[in-house]
């Protein structure tokens, strides 16, 4: 068996829940502004945000929504989603993330499968939320009914299992099908925190815009818990805004910018960005989608910095690989980070391959999620019965460790970082009248990385492609939406999910 291991020192396996493990950032620096609402400038010191966090976990306690109970969180990223998030973890409670862009239809699917009693939101999708939640409460942040739930502060952890307790319940399609809750425990959450701070470099101080959305795994770990247990501080972003996005980060002289490929692609090729002085600039981090080396090269080029990337999956909490700053590689997506081990395995035989060789990405290690929430046999098609994940990732391994995505085995897309499911696309678009089969796959894009892309059969009479696309936006978030739908006779169905992306693409170029 050719097993990969890491470069890195391995870091150790502390017994501290998520919010003590943050909560050891910010304790020697009461007056630290750590947080700061980057279109009001509103911000929270160290001290306030533990006390906040405290004064909730026991407001939600006395509220029923304590130790044991789920929450849901749908709000963009505002110093608030962080106080809400910990909160909730602080009591011994779960708390499941929402896209703030879904619909009131994925909004219910997600609040009846989390099993939530409780959503928590902003006024501005109020009437979202309420429609989508159903029977449980619905409070806004900043009104009368979120101030309630502050409390009488709870002054320590409610005690939980670390390891089998799952404090977050995430969103992901996996290697196939719909969106399934990823079971992620406070042990998978303040190890792979530490193991990020290691793999990077991450220094106390490093201020950054954290535009990343929080519901998000990568904005979840990497911004939020990263920066505030690692002695660093966030400029919150409700949605990305270039402009904003490079004011702060040239007021605040950040370091590192943590970034998805298109805004990447922005950094390399908009020319706002001579407007701005990002001479403080030390690295650019690439992750959420693949990027090619001419990307990175692109941006070290014009912004005088190093540009890297990292890997990962909400199921590894989510970062596995990370390129060292001090010994970049175009190009590659990572050294596998501490306390981790890797495989590359052949896709037909299962025989592990050597250096070089192209396979599937298998990993283990203590960030490797407890499962997929009710869905028993997603888990076991993911993660093998001694532990490793299959990631549904093609990559190769070269002799110096440093691992190549090259393609992809599972079924999902990327859109601008966000996950399209295509079984969820094609399930909506076969529940519409007047459509009898359909096929949904990605295709490259410059800007967005990969665009979704429709087949569908007809019944007669045929809908017409407006209606289909009004169709979806009733019932998905902006970024589930087509681009482009084809009418076909037929979607084949004797085919694999790999072959069947083949076919289809091959339909597009013959057109």
């Amino acid at each position: 068996m050719t097993i990969y291991t890491s470069p890195f020192p391995d870091v150790p396996v502390t017994d501290l829940t998520i919010t003590q493990r943050v909560f050891a950032g910010l304790e020697n620096r009461p007056d630290e502004v750590v947080l700061t609402d980057g279109p009001s400038g509103r911000s929270l010191t160290a001290a306030d945000f533990m006390d906040q966090v405290k004064r909730m976990a026991g407001g939600l306690t006395a509220a029923g929504f304590g130790a044991g109970h789920t929450v849901a969180i749908m709000a963009p990223n505002i110093p608030e989603y962080c106080v809400v998030f910990h909160a909730v973890a602080w009591a011994g409670g779960t708390i499941t993330t929402l896209n703030p862009t879904y619909t009131a239809h994925e909004v219910a699917h997600q609040i009846k499968d989390a099993s939530a009693e409780l959503l928590i939101t902003i006024p501005d999708f109020m009437e979202t939320a309420t429609e989508g939640a159903g029977d449980i409460p619905v409070i806004a942040i900043g009104t009368a009914e979120y101030i309630g739930l502050f409390g009488d502060a709870m002054p320590t952890q409610t005690p939980v299992d670390l390891d089998t307790f799952t404090v977050v319940l995430p969103y992901s399609s996996g290697t196939t099908g719909l969106p399934k809750g990823v079971m992620l425990s406070h042990r998978n959450l303040v190890i792979n925190v530490d193991q990020c701070i290691v793999a990077a470099d991450f220094r106390p101080g490093e201020v950054t815009a954290a535009f990343l959305p929080f519901f998000h795994i990568y904005g979840m770990t990497v911004l939020m818990n990263i920066h505030l247990g690692g002695g660093g501080a966030l400029v919150t972003m409700p949605r990305f805004d270039l402009p904003l996005f490079l004011q702060i980060s040239q007021d605040h002289k950040s370091k590192r910018m943590w970034v998805v490929p298109p805004v990447a692609l922005a950094l390399a090729k908009h020319p706002l960005i001579d407007d701005y002085d990002l001479s403080a600039l030390e690295e650019v981090f690439v992750a959420a989608a693949p990027s090619g080396a001419e990307l990175s090269d692109a941006i070290a080029g014009r912004l005088g910095c190093t540009a890297l990337q990292g890997y990962g999956m909400t199921e590894l909490a989510p970062v596995s690989h990370v390129v060292p700053s001090k010994a970049p590689r175009s190009g590659a997506a990572g050294l596998t980070v501490s306390n981790t081990q890797c495989r590359i395995v052949d896709i037909d035989s299962g025989a592990d391959l050597p250096a070089g060789e192209e396979g599937e990405l298998w990993i283990k290690g203590p960030q490797v999620m407890q499962g997929y929430l009710n869905n028993t046999k997603a888990t076991a098609e993911t993660i093998t019965k001694d532990g490793w994940l299959r990631t549904g990732d093609i990559a190769t391994i070269d002799a110096d460790g440093y691992m190549f995505i090259t393609d992809r085995l599972k079924e999902l897309i990327k859109y601008k970082g966000f996950q399209v499911a295509p079984a969820e696309l094609e399930a909506t678009l076969v529940a519409m009248d007047g459509i009898a089969d359909a096929g949904v796959i990605g295709i490259a894009d410059e800007e967005a990385g990969e665009l979704p892309i429709a087949f569908v059969v007809a019944g007669d009479p045929a809908p017409a492609e407006l209606a289909i696309m009004a169709h979806l936006d009733k019932h998905l978030a902006s970024y589930k939406q087509v681009h482009q739908v084809h009418f076909v006779d037929e979607i084949p169905k004797s085919a694999s999910g790999k072959i069947l992306r083949r076919l289809l693409r091959d339909r597009i170029n013959a057109e």
